[in-house]
């Protein structure tokens, strides 16, 4: 099969559920029915048969996913002979470098209030 490849930000990021669908090149569905969910149990034990979303603590958490669980699901469950998952870091958003600037500016304020 496709070698794959992935951008996400950060080797410890997780992913959701449309990464994994490019990852896997699997529909969305297709996705939904691999996962191990339960709806009587928010978080079930791990499944080897099933690709396991990370620990949540609301029903209404989306499902988020490690890069390494979905490369496991890939290689051992869906037999993908080579898979990669590449680790880039993403262009920071609009609301980041406000959030950044926001930063920047109460730290100088904080700074002016200590020399007072």
């Amino acid at each position: 099969m496709e070698n794959m490849d992935a951008n996400i930000s950060s080797e410890e990021e997780l992913v959701g559920i449309d990464e994994v669908q490019k990852f896997l090149n699997r529909s969305r569905a297709s996705v939904y029915r691999y996962t191990n969910t339960d709806l009587r149990n928010l978080n079930p034990s791990f499944n080897p048969r099933k690709l396991n979303p990370e620990f949540r603590t609301d029903q209404k958490e989306p499902l988020k996913f490690h890069p390494n669980e979905v490369a496991r699901f890939a290689k051992d469950i869906l037999r993908i002979k080579e898979v990669t998952v590449e680790v880039f870091n993403t262009p920071s958003s609009a609301a980041q470098n406000i959030m950044v600037q926001i930063l920047e500016e109460l730290r100088s304020i904080k700074s002016l209030l200590e020399k007072e």
